[in-house]
């Protein structure tokens, strides 16, 4: 599988496409004015204890305070392993309002949401992240050769060792993997550096305060995506490709000979049709090549996928069909997910199979198209209502939540009041007006099409009511107003 990573670069925002076969399966955009804070390390100041949530309300400095929960606070948990709430103190306990207390953010605030923090820091490098208050070296699960898991752990221990360090803890990350020893330690050495950076960082720091800034997008790209597999990275800005050149040399420099510039005049994400998938991955409705399609609708608690047959027939008969319809759905809802960032709970109701061994099939079709996906995710069985259950971590806004905003029209619902519902919503507010107050008439101002309905199909209910209030009624169309908008003026 040929994979690239193209970076695009403007003054307001940049923007990184990862390509799989020359077709783009994630795409990630950072705001220069809205950077996202995960990974950001603060000093912050509790300013509101939820003892009944068994949480707490910390000022980092951001425009709404985050949430900290017990779990993410460093304390010795004790009794029943298998039960959650065994050994695990009041929060009182451990914070008090008005604290300072040292944090990190590991989700980005979201819509109404703040920011989530923990107090269990890390900070990562090319190959291992480094956690604090930990003396536990772990390997990432996609590592599965138990021979190499043993070496890398083997080598972060006599590189301690050597050092004199007292045992620290380390992930090693899933690029780790094959890596020789001195690679390692170079990372051991940077991640130490940092830490000591912060540490004295935090002495004096005023509250709150930002101590350490995870790095733009387009480092992170470098650092975390660019992996043996990914054959080019191009790149449409000569400052930034001398930046990650300079980054990728200090830290993998096989990754930084991957970068290239792309100079070209037409712009690099129309050459490559990213701009297309991009609105694409806006529409509610996703075909599919054999005729069917994804719908996909994104709310408060959960994305529902729902998979149609549409114009797709089939050759044989109706259950290979709803198969050959569910397979394609499998690998397109996997993309989607990705390229839409979903998060959180998300629902795949696939065509009804009377097949056990087709459902297999699919839920392995399905489960093999996530395998690629770097976020963390967990795919539940086929339920007795033939959904699929996906839960995926949730750490940055979804692509439709960076890209849009509420449509102050039918202000998210989807849907607005037809003409005929507000024209009687609209005679009825004027007999409320009428018996509220003394005049002459009724001026109302409302949208054209709800004008041109009380003058038309209901101008004889509005003669009646006329005879019924005593009172003149006159209609003007506000080219400004929305649907359901509308004013009643006694004059």
């Amino acid at each position: 599988m040929s994979r690239e990573i193209l970076i695009n670069i403007t003054p307001m925002e940049t923007r990184v496409a990862l390509v799989e076969n020359g077709v783009p399966q994630e795409i990630s955009i950072e705001r220069n004015q809205k950077r996202g804070l995960v990974g950001n390390i603060y000093m912050g100041k509790v300013v509101r204890m939820l003892p009944g949530m068994q949480a707490a309300f910390v000022d980092i400095g951001a425009e709404r305070t985050a949430f900290l929960h017990v779990d993410d606070l460093h304390f010795d948990r004790c009794g029943n392993g298998d039960d959650k709430d065994a050994g695990r103190p009041d929060i009182r306990t451990l914070l008090h309002d008005g604290q300072k207390i040292l944090v990190q953010v590991i989700k980005d605030p979201i819509t109404t949401k703040g920011a989530r923090l923990t107090a269990q820091l890390s900070i990562a490098a090319r190959y291992l992240v480094y956690m604090d208050q930990s003396t536990h070296t772990g390997v990432s699960q996609r590592i599965e050769d138990e021979e190499e898991r043993e070496r890398l752990k083997e080598v972060i221990a006599s590189v301690l060792a050597e050092d004199d360090q007292s045992p620290s803890g380390y992930i090693v990350r899933t690029a780790a993997d094959g890596v020789s020893a001195s690679e390692l330690k170079s990372d051991i050495h940077f991640l130490q550096r940092l830490w000591r950076h912060i540490e004295q960082a935090k002495t004096g720091a005023a509250v709150p305060s930002c101590l350490y800034e995870e790095l733009p997008l387009y480092k992170r790209v470098l650092r975390d995506k660019a992996s043996e597999d990914v054959e080019k990275i191009l790149v449409d800005s000569r400052e930034v490709l001398t930046e990650l050149v300079k980054f990728g040399n200090k830290f993998s420099p096989e990754i930084a000979n991957l970068v290239e510039h792309y100079p070209g005049e037409r712009p690099l994400f129309y050459l490559h049709g990213i701009e297309d998938e991009i609105g694409k991955a806006l529409q509610r409705s996703v075909p599919l090549k054999s005729g069917g399609h994804l719908v996909i609708d994104q709310t408060e608690a959960m994305t529902t996928v729902d998979v149609n047959t549409g114009a797709f027939v089939g050759h044989r008969n109706l259950e290979e069909t709803i198969y050959k319809t569910n397979l394609e759905a499998a690998t397109a809802a996997a993309r989607q997910i990705r390229m839409r960032n979903l998060g959180g709970i998300i629902i795949v109701d696939f065509i009804d199979m009377q097949d056990a061994e087709h459902r297999r099939q699919v839920l392995r079709t399905f489960e093999k198209a996530l395998d690629r996906d770097r976020a963390k995710h967990k795919i539940s069985g086929v339920t007795e209502l033939g959904l699929v259950q996906v839960t995926r971590k949730r750490t940055s806004d979804s692509l439709e939540h960076v890209l849009c905003e509420v449509c102050p029209t039918c202000e998210g619902r989807g849907s607005i009041k037809s003409a005929e519902t507000v024209s009687y919503e609209v005679l009825r507010e004027i007999l409320r007006v009428a018996r509220a107050y003394e005049c002459d008439q009724l001026r109302v101002l409302a949208s054209t099409a709800v004008i041109e309905r009380l003058l038309d199909e209901d101008s004889a209910q509005v003669a009646d009511l006329e005879q019924f209030i005593d009172r003149t009624i006159q209609f003007r169309a506000e080219g400004l107003f929305a649907r359901e908008q509308f004013d009643i003026i006694p004059v």
